[in-house]
């Protein structure tokens, strides 16, 4: 019998071994070292912040794999031989493959800093840097949080929520502007001061100082300052975890080499998820996508090509949603921090500047480009639709109300819209078309 080996129990390698098994009788093995069952990574803040326990984070019952005939490995792969189709476990053990998946995920940014190795020093991305977190917490009087981004203001809310102050150093003049358009940057820059977390903007990190326990004390910044800390919060983004296949004949760049089928170098073997590095032509950057919602996309085209239908991996048009403290936000398609050559723009703020919506709109046709929304939820596969069929920003903000989904008597936001839309072009009076709730037909 094939025999199937992911290495990685994360949204990707999970969601491999699932659709193989829904299409075939391989033999499927799951290696982490990590965790011994799959768990969702992005609840990690709420086992921390009290509001889950760790089996709740787990979308499977533990019964699941042995009913559906996945094995799984709580181990730790050492090396790979792909002339042998041999795996070497830390454990002593040998495992043969006749196909394999890598999906080791990311590992977090460190960049030679004086001290970034002291015991208190972290990131926060794996099960055991929550472990971490849980002692360093324990007495700890303030944390210093060294980069932005999703990351970091996760990382801040989970201080936060065990009432220990915190600041955050980041290089930007306001938070994300690298990402963020000017506005939605400076809407999220004031509600992270409103929390009072200690946001210095265009501040680095020089030094960790370690005190007389070997741990922790205090941060020094490019500017001098000396501020006293327990807990260091290392989150200046991340990169692709390749240790395992550094000695092996598995190229690489900054990830694992892949072509749109997810194929290295090397037949029978695969890269998905975050470790893996999408070739491109020769005038593009490579794509690495670092998203939970592309390692499953990844991990399903896999799938079908494991069992003998080669599927390409098609990104489609992007999204992401993620949460800045108590604001939610959604971004489809491109809007990009600085518009581009023949974009335009719409925005809309509210009053109290914790809702906004910024759609970007070609200028000469006025085809959707991109939207930004902040403190509203909006159906995912509704702004897809029309992206795929170009519609006008018009024809977006007359059906807007069409892609409300925030519960049922929470304020609704669509006319002063309209209002600002007609207010901002005069010569075409809109007005809101269709009625908002769970059970519309979306797609009329």
């Amino acid at each position: 019998m094939e025999h199937l080996v992911i290495i990685g129990n994360g949204i990707t390698g999970v969601t491999v071994a699932r659709h193989v098994r829904k299409r075939s009788d391989k033999k499927i093995t799951i290696i982490s070292a990590e965790s011994e069952h799959f768990f969702s990574r992005p609840a990690l803040m709420y086992i921390f912040m009290g509001h889950m326990r760790y089996k709740d984070t787990k979308p499977y019952e533990d019964w699941f794999w042995e009913k559906n005939r996945i094995e799984l490995a709580n181990d730790f792969v050492t090396e790979i031989d792909t002339d042998n189709k041999t795996l070497i476990l830390k454990a002593g053990a040998k495992m043969q493959y006749d196909q394999l998946v890598i999906a080791t995920g990311s590992v977090s940014n460190k960049f030679g800093w004086p001290g970034q190795d002291l015991p208190g020093v972290q990131g926060l991305y794996s099960l055991q840097d929550l472990q971490l977190l849980e002692q360093s917490s324990k007495n700890a009087q303030r944390a210093v949080i060294v980069g932005g981004g999703l990351i970091g203001i996760e990382m801040a809310e989970m201080c936060l929520a065990r009432i220990i102050p915190v600041t955050m150093l980041v290089r930007e003049k306001s938070y994300w502007d690298n990402i963020l358009p000017q506005r939605e940057s400076q809407l999220i820059t004031r509600h992270i001061l409103e929390h009072g977390i200690d946001l210095r903007c265009e501040t680095n990190l020089k030094e960790i100082i370690a005190g007389a326990d070997g741990r922790t004390c205090a941060v020094i910044t490019d500017t001098g300052e000396e501020i006293s800390c327990k807990i260091v919060g290392l989150t200046p983004g991340v990169s692709p975890n390749v240790a395992v296949v550094k000695n092996s004949k598995i190229e690489t760049g900054r990830g694992i080499l892949v072509n749109d089928f997810l194929e290295t170098n090397i037949p029978g073997v695969y890269a998905a998820g975050d470790c893996a590095e999408i070739v491109t032509p020769e005038d593009e950057r490579n794509k690495i996508e670092q998203l939970w919602y592309t390692g499953r996309m990844q991990g399903k085209a896999l799938a079908k090509t494991l069992c003998g239908e080669r599927t390409e991996h098609v990104r489609g048009i992007w999204f992401n949603s993620a949460k800045f403290l108590d604001i939610e936000y959604q971004t489809y398609g491109f809007v990009g921090n600085v518009p581009r050559e023949g974009e335009s723009s719409f925005y809309w703020e509210h009053a109290d500047g914790r809702m906004c919506l910024h759609m970007v709109y070609n200028a000469e046709n006025h085809q959707l480009v991109g939207v930004n929304v902040f403190g509203i939820r909006m159906r995912h596969n509704l702004f897809e639709k029309w992206l795929s069929e170009k519609r006008t920003l018009a024809y977006v903000i007359r059906h807007l109300r069409q892609a409300n989904f925030d519960p049922e008597f929470f304020t609704e936001f669509e006319p002063e819209i309209i209002t600002h839309y007609n207010t901002q072009f005069p010569g075409q009076k809109l007005h809101l078309q269709g009625r908002r709730g769970l059970f519309n037909n979306i797609f009329a």
